[in-house]
């Protein structure tokens, strides 16, 4: 986070001249989970292909659409890939507010959502921010199974997230984690799963994010004698991809 922070602040750093920034939301909720309950388990914004290039040509289509409406404005698109804020444009637009488990919550559709922008030179007129929905619930922070979220909320230590150890982190994995992973092999969804406000969630529409019948069905054995030859072949254009295969195998490994 500490690279590029004058970027992170400015949006003309990234866009000369910058006027807006355009902050969207796009669903990946699914009803769909794997099948066998004691299977090592995969964050569902991972079920399908990678969603960066599912989002960033959605964005230059709709900025095409702006310059046909508009004419010729400067803009850029950004899917998690850049230093931009993305949680806190997104609540200064009223997308909705940074919860206790320091994800965006929307009333209305709950949090399973990725964030994306459009950083322009077109002036608009801006929305604003709402409150905070979370009240006195603690169901996220109760739920985390490492006490990675603050205990009054709004703050995670990223060093116990268990997003973070199973794919971010490249060493072995603290010996002192191995009883609280949850079964989780990569990402982890818990905070989302007990978050009250996800009761309004709805599938997707999203063709490419249909996670394939093969990664459901995997049993817990299976998982365990995953091959890097299988793996290359289950997870061509995932987000798992990101872990690579040594990755995901130390994480399985790790919770048995």
């Amino acid at each position: 986070m500490a690279d590029h922070f004058d970027k992170r602040l400015d949006p003309t750093k990234l866009v000369p001249g910058a006027k807006s920034v355009i902050s969207l939301v796009f669903n990946y909720y699914t009803e769909d989970r794997q099948q066998d309950d004691d299977a090592p388990k995969i964050a569902m914004y991972a079920y399908g292909k990678d969603y960066h290039k599912i989002i960033k040509k959605r964005l230059k289509q709709l900025l095409g659409n702006l310059r046909e409406q508009f004419g010729e404005i400067d803009g850029r698109c950004f899917v998690d890939s850049a230093p931009v804020m993305e949680r806190q444009w997104a609540a200064k637009s009223g997308l909705g507010w940074q919860g206790k488990n320091t994800l965006l919550i929307n009333t209305k559709k709950g949090s399973y959502f990725f964030l994306a922008e459009i950083i322009s030179d077109l002036e608009l007129d801006y929305d604003h921010p709402i409150k905070d929905h979370c009240g006195t619930c603690t169901k996220c922070i109760d739920a985390c199974p490492t006490d990675a979220i603050a205990a009054d909320g709004y703050l995670l230590d990223s060093s116990k997230c268990i997003s973070y150890l199973t794919i971010e982190r490249k060493e072995e994995l603290p010996a002192e984690m191995q009883d609280q992973m949850s079964n989780w092999m990569f990402g982890c969804d818990i905070c989302q799963e007990v978050c009250p406000w996800n009761r309004f969630s709805t599938p997707h529409q999203e063709p490419k994010l249909i996670a394939k019948e093969e990664l459901l069905k995997k049993s817990k054995k299976e998982w365990q004698e995953i091959t890097e030859e299988v793996f290359d072949k289950l997870f061509e254009g995932s987000p798992v991809k990101r872990t690579k295969y040594k990755g995901l195998k130390r994480n399985i490994d790790f919770l048995n």
